[in-house]
Formats: C-alpha cells, sequence, structure tokens
C-alpha cells in the first residue's frame, strides 16, 4: 500500500500442465458424447440414456475446469502491522454450539479459550460471544469456568509464546526444552497449567444439569424453567474486560441463548448468527466479525493479525468482503477412510476460487465486515457518490425497533473503523435480551438483505453468495500453521449425515430466487463465479445421473444388452481411454497435495457412495419439499469430545477406519446397489459358463462386466458390512428394504 509497507502479495499460481489434461479429458469426454449420438438410431434405450447421462458428466467437468483454471494465493505480513497498530479495528468473535450431546461443551470451552488467547495489540478491541441453541446450563457453567481458567491460561501463553493454544491439544504431547533455568521455570509452569486444566475437564466433564441447577444461586436461575426449544432470551457476561486491571486482562466473554417458541421458525444457524450480530452491536458493535463453530479452534495466535493483512491491505476494500480460511481438520484418520477431510477440493477448488470473484464462505473460520453482513454494497462512486446517510425511518425498518441497534447500525454503515467499542458492556444485557426476542425480526430485513440468509441449510454458502452477489469479493487466508483446525467426522452415520445437511441446503439454493444463475443475470455475480457456484449447488443434482449411471451395468447384465463398446468395437478406446485418464488425473492431484494412494482411493470411493446415498436422499427431500409434501430437519453432526488430539480416533474401536451401520434410510440405496451388482454379476457369469444366450448379438461385453466390478469395489464397505455383525453390520431392516428394491428392480428387468 501506499505510504507503507505491504500487507500481502496476491500470487498467482502456474497450472500449465494440469490445463492441457483438463482438456484431454473434456475432449475424450465430447468424443464418447459425439460417438454415442451417433449410433443412437441403431441401439436401444441403454444408449440414449448413456447419452444423457454421459453429457452431464461432460458439463460438470466443464465446471470444475472453470472452478481450477486460475488458481491464486495470498501472503500476508502480519510483521508489517508494526507502524499501524492504531488503525486495526475491533474485532467481535462468534462461537456457535447447538447441542451439548453431540457437541461436548468441552469442544466448546477449548475454542473459546483459543480465542481468548488471540495476540492481538489491545484485547480491549476483542470480544467472545457464545450463542448456545441447546439452552444448556452445563455449557454456561463450562464457560463459567473456562473464564476462571483463562486468567491462568492466557497470561502463560503470552509469556512463553505458545504456538497453540487450544489447551487440550496443547497438553496433548510433551513440551521440548532444554536444560537452562529458563526452561526449568516454563516446565514448572507447564505442569501447574496442565494440572488446572485437567481440573478444568474434570469439572466440565462430570458436570450435570440438576446439580448446576440445584447448587449454582442466582446465576443460574433463568435456567430452571426452560426448555431448550421454548424458553427468554438468556444473556450472561461471564467476563467483562472494562472490570480488570491493567495488564490481566483478556477479551470479553459473553454467553448467549437466544429466546426459542414453538409458534416461531428459529431458522437453524442462520437464525443464531442473526442474533449474535445484533447482540454484539449493541454491546460492542465491532466493524469485523469472525464466526467459528465450536469444534474449529484457533490453531494459529496471530490469525487475526494475519486477517488483518487481507482487510486493511487492499486500496479498495471491495476485494475483502470477507476473508475466509479454508477448513482443515486436526488428528484425522490415516488416508481420509471416510472422505470428509476434502483436503484436495479445498486446495484445487479453493485455489481457484480465490482468483475469480473469491472463495466461498465456509460458514466457519470467516471474518466479516460488518457493514457487508448489513447489506451494503461496495464503494461504487458512479451509483453512490451521491447518496446520503439513511435516514431513522429507513434503518428502523430494516434493523427493526431497538434505538440502540439502529445507532449502532448507523456507526457501521458510516465506515468507522476505529470507532472504540462499547466499555461497560454488562449495562447492556437488557438492550441484548430484547434483539435477541423472537419476534424482533417481524417486519424487518433480518434474513433477506441483512444478516445471514433464510431458506437454506447451507445458510453459508447461501449468504457468501449474497454477499458477492453485491459486487463484493473474498479473499483466502490460507496460512501456516493453518489458521483453525476442526474435527471430523468419524464414521459411516455422521459423514452421510454431514453430506445430506449439506446437499438438501445446496439444492434449496439451486431451486429457489437466490439460485446463482439469478444472480448473474440481475445482479453482480460474475458468470465465473456463478459456474463455481454450481460445482457444489449441483452435488445432489448429480445423484439421479450417476444412479442412472451405475444401474446400467446391471441392468445389461440381467437382459443380455450393452450400454458401451464391445473390445473389438472400434469405439471401445474412447471409454476405457476416458476411464484410465481421468483416474490418473485424479491421483495425480491427491499426490500433489502430499497424500496417498489409499486416500485417493478412499475419496473416490466415498464419492460413489455419496452420490448413492446422501446426494440422492438429499435430492428426494428437496423435492418432496417443493411439492409440499415434507419439510427439511436440521441434523446436528457429532463431534468427538476433545480431550486428546485424535480427534476422536482414539475410540475403543479396533479399526475406527471401518465403516459403521445404523437403520437410518441413507444407507438403503447403497445396499441395494451393492446386492443389484453381485446378482447381476452373478447371473452374467453363469449364463457365459452355460451358454445360455451364446452368439446373441448385442449382449453384455467386457465393460458392462468391468462396471459392476468397479462398482462392487466402490461399495466395498457394504459388501463387507452384508457379512458382518454388530455396529460393523447392516442392520436387518436395512437388508430387507433393500432386498426388496433388488428384487423389484430384477422382476422388471427380466419381466419380457
Amino acid at each position: 500500500m501506499a505510504g507503507g509497507k505491504k500487507l500481502h502479495e496476491r500470487v498467482a499460481l502456474g497450472r500449465t500442465a494440469w490445463m492441457l489434461a483438463d482438456f484431454v479429458i473434456l475432449l475424450l469426454l465430447l468424443a464418447l458424447v459425439a460417438r454415442r449420438a451417433a449410433s443412437l438410431g441403431e441401439r436401444g434405450g441403454t444408449w440414449l440414456a448413456a447419452l444423457v447421462c454421459e453429457a452431464w458428466f461432460a458439463f460438470v467437468w466443464i465446471l470444475n475446469m472453470n472452478g481450477k483454471w486460475s488458481p491464486v494465493r495470498f501472503d500476508t505480513y502480519p510483521e508489517n502491522l508494526s507502524h499501524r497498530l492504531e488503525e486495526l479495528p475491533a474485532v467481535d468473535m462468534f462461537v456457535t454450539t447447538a447441542d451439548p450431546a453431540l457437541e461436548p461443551p468441552l469442544i466448546t470451552v477449548n475454542t473459546v479459550l483459543s480465542l481468548l488467547a488471540l495476540d492481538y495489540p489491545d484485547v480491549g478491541k476483542l470480544a467472545c460471544y457464545v450463542s448456545d441453541d441447546g439452552c444448556s446450563p452445563v455449557t454456561c457453567y463450562a464457560l463459567r469456568e473456562a473464564a476462571k481458567f483463562a486468567s491462568l491460561w492466557i497470561p502463560f501463553c503470552k509469556r512463553y509464546d505458545i504456538g497453540v493454544r487450544a489447551p487440550f491439544m496443547y497438553f496433548s504431547s510433551a513440551p521440548e526444552v532444554g536444560t537452562g533455568t529458563a526452561d526449568h521455570e516454563f516446565l514448572e509452569s507447564w505442569a501447574l497449567m496442565k494440572t488446572e486444566y485437567e481440573k478444568l475437564a474434570s469439572r466440565i466433564e462430570n458436570a450435570d444439569e440438576v446439580s448446576i441447577l440445584r447448587d449454582g444461586g442466582e446465576e443460574f436461575a433463568e435456567f430452571i424453567d426452560a426448555e431448550r426449544g421454548n424458553h427468554p432470551t438468556i444473556v450472561k457476561v461471564l467476563w467483562d474486560n472494562s472490570k480488570s486491571k491493567a495488564g490481566e486482562g483478556f477479551p470479553h466473554l459473553v454467553y448467549l441463548s437466544r429466546e426459542k417458541s414453538p409458534r416461531h421458525r428459529h431458522n437453524f444457524k442462520a437464525g443464531a448468527m442473526n442474533v449474535l450480530t445484533r447482540v454484539s452491536a449493541v454491546m460492542t458493535n465491532a466493524p469485523i466479525m469472525l464466526n467459528v463453530d465450536c469444534d474449529m479452534f484457533a490453531n494459529n495466535p496471530q490469525v487475526a493479525l494475519h486477517a488483518m493483512c487481507l482487510l486493511l491491505g487492499f486500496d479498495d476494500e471491495i476485494h475483502s468482503g470477507f476473508v475466509q480460511a479454508p477448513q482443515k481438520f486436526y488428528g484425522g484418520l490415516k488416508d481420509d477412510p471416510f472422505g470428509n477431510q476434502m483436503q484436495v477440493i479445498t486446495k484445487k477448488i479453493g485455489g481457484g476460487l480465490a482468483g475469480i470473484q473469491g472463495t466461498f464462505y465456509g460458514g466457519t473460520g470467516c471474518f466479516h465486515r460488518r457493514k457487508v453482513i448489513y447489506g451494503m454494497p461496495p464503494p461504487d462512486t458512479v451509483k453512490h457518490e451521491t447518496r446520503g446517510s439513511p435516514s431513522y425511518k429507513e434503518l428502523q425498518a430494516k434493523f427493526g425497533s431497538s434505538k440502540e441497534l439502529i445507532e449502532s447500525s448507523r456507526n457501521i454503515i458510516s465506515g468507522d473503523l476505529l470507532a472504540r467499542p462499547t466499555v461497560d458492556i454488562s449495562s447492556r444485557v437488557e438492550m441484548a435480551k430484547q434483539v435477541g426476542d423472537c419476534n424482533y425480526e417481524a417486519g424487518t430485513c433480518w434474513g433477506q438483505e441483512i444478516g445471514w440468509v433464510y431458506g437454506s441449510m447451507t445458510e453459508d454458502i447461501l449468504t457468501g453468495q449474497r454477499i458477492q452477489a453485491a459486487g463484493w469479493e473474498s479473499a483466502l487466508l490460507d496460512t501456516d500453521p493453518p489458521a483453525f483446525l476442526g474435527c471430523a467426522p468419524t464414521g459411516g452415520p455422521a459423514s452421510l449425515t454431514q453430506f445430506k445437511r449439506w446437499a438438501t441446503g445446496l439444492l434449496e439454493i439451486l431451486l429457489s430466487r437466490n439460485s446463482p444463475i439469478l444472480s448473474t443475470i440481475f445482479k453482480r455475480l460474475q458468470l465465473r463465479q456463478c459456474l463455481a457456484y454450481l460445482i457444489v449447488d449441483a452435488w445432489p443434482v448429480r445423484a439421479p445421473f450417476e444412479l442412472c449411471y451405475a444401474l446400467l451395468g446391471p441392468f445389461c447384465l440381467l437382459t443380455n444388452q450393452s450400454f458401451l463398446p464391445t473390445a473389438s468395437d472400434e469405439g471401445f478406446h474412447i471409454p476405457a481411454a476416458l476411464f484410465l485418464t481421468y483416474n490418473i488425473y485424479h491421483l495425480m492431484e491427491y499426490k500433489e497435495c502430499g497424500l496417498s494412494v489409499r486416500a485417493w482411493w478412499n475419496n473416490h470411493r466415498m464419492q460413489r457412495i455419496t452420490s448413492a446415498s446422501a446426494w440422492l436422499l438429499a435430492f428426494l427431500t428437496v423435492i418432496l419439499k417443493t411439492l409440499g409434501l415434507s419439510e427439511t430437519v436440521f441434523e446436528v453432526t457429532r463431534k468427538e469430545s476433545s480431550t486428546s488430539s485424535d480427534g476422536g480416533a482414539g475410540t475403543d474401536d479396533a479399526d475406527p477406519g471401518l465403516f459403521t451401520f445404523d437403520s437410518a434410510p441413507v444407507f438403503i440405496p447403497v445396499t441395494a446397489l451393492s446386492v443389484l451388482n453381485i446378482v447381476a454379476l452373478t447371473v452374467a457369469a453363469w449364463r457365459a459358463v452355460v451358454g445360455t444366450v451364446a452368439g446373441v448379438h448385442g449382449g453384455p461385453g467386457v465393460g458392462e462386466f468391468m462396471c459392476c466390478g468397479w462398482m462392487v469395489l466402490c461399495f466395498w464397505p457394504f459388501v463387507r458390512g452384508l457379512v458382518s455383525s454388530g455396529k460393523y453390520g447392516i442392520p436387518w431392516s436395512v437388508r430387507v428394504k433393500a432386498g426388496l428394491i433388488v428384487a423389484a428392480f430384477v422382476h422388471l428387468c427380466t419381466r419380457n
């Protein structure tokens, strides 16, 4: 920047060889589609179905090519902020949790402690708000205890420049020190701090709601008659930095449980984020907001400074409407057996998006400009140079009736990044409760033009898209060490539940007035950015096409037909070359990202499984919702307790990488496909042995056998589940339903 050292550098990443490979695969796809179309008149319905599916696969490949085409990275230089410390704005940090059973309070406590201990020149400019949608006195108790521990933990971190400031992760390994006097003092402090953390963890893990309500006194009186889905707003200031002694302070800590009522929609996480935004606006009103999930702790203590390099380092703030850190995970299972760590997607697609209009908002690890969340357009001298400040009535219509919220929004809209936060936040609790009411948003723009957008279970993608459709861009914050780390779900049910929730929300966006296609036509979303959004929005739409293609193999083996050229056909080399090239391409992507061949296979296998299960059910769910026949239900993904660094891998399971099953409907389609492919291979092999269809023209060839065999390999966890017992075995209710589906399919195939 002019007048000082640069705070960041935008570096374009070359990928010429990858571009050539992109075109090779695209040409093979187009050649396959063209040859299929040319011979369509000579073939039956199987070739028409294959043509439609392969044309869709070519379209999906073009979307991915666009997303990966022009990757960039941003190198940040926080040391260059030393001469601009007075310019650093205040930051309100939001942590969201929804269920104390699925998201243990100790996880939330570690995340909160890591945020309270961030490096920032003036901790008076930081505030941490925890939204508890479970209205749990145990969570509130855990945070109160965490505030006491923070008075010891944060000075320890600052004194010894601790790198990882989530206690459970830091104490998971022994410190590396020498033999000097200073090292001896450090070891004594380390041992004392570890003991104190173990006491804290024990108190939290052994806490129970009954004893807290009985012995907690006045502090927990508001929880006594509260039900999870029916209670007034609860706001508690657990630490007020303004009342601390000089040198002993750490950021404000506020507990919030918004009002819930059976008569009002609560809009899931988007509703919680909007209440957090309003509550923080009347208490501290920082111009920058950071939001993280309860399991996503700050792994880099300088993450806020790195973010400021991007928020302050552009000549035009339009390029950093929000700053997003990629989601990365700690203690993940080796070789990613459930395909949910998404390392390659994060690097390849995330880096590519950074070169277009910016990476997507990922729902966690994101620094927002409050005025952008308030729906302010980016600077535009042509359209807005003569526009004056909005009137009180305009602000009231948008933000609601709270005078304090209206005044705070006026300050934010004026663009004053250096405004000091409110000093005495304890005096503003009643104001905070007012803006947390269920009916506060009635007749306002919250959830539409302002705040996190309602209408999708993936409120993060929808909100980020709204911001970029207004003309803002985003910046990718990929630091070393990673800015934030979270725990990936383990086991079959948790992984597929998460993918189903994502896919459901993404299809809701695609079919709504918030579709990226409409945002490109009528707003300022760039065409390439629209195509990039379609990569993820189309996940559930891929399910019926991939299911149809997966059924062609067994259908042809059962009916003695073909949908692929035979080995003697001159066109056989096209699908064969495409199969090899496509898989080698993706294998090389995994190798470039430092991952193993096994990790590539696990992710390839899981994509087939996810498409035929989570994506398929999400597709059906949204279609039924669109027809008014059902409602979508938000499902919280279980988090493993943060008491060790294994991220949940250190359980009692003999092999935590093995698939576990339950009776959820999500397992039925893949179980049916597994059985169907085995049946088809068996029937076709029997025919080949006994020669009952010898000499019949147009029968299945090696391609159909390879397709079914490949699908059996992809669905091997389910094949193994068919012969296993316990949680590693597929429940009989699922087997019976899958068996009925297979029987019906075989009957339809063979009735003629």
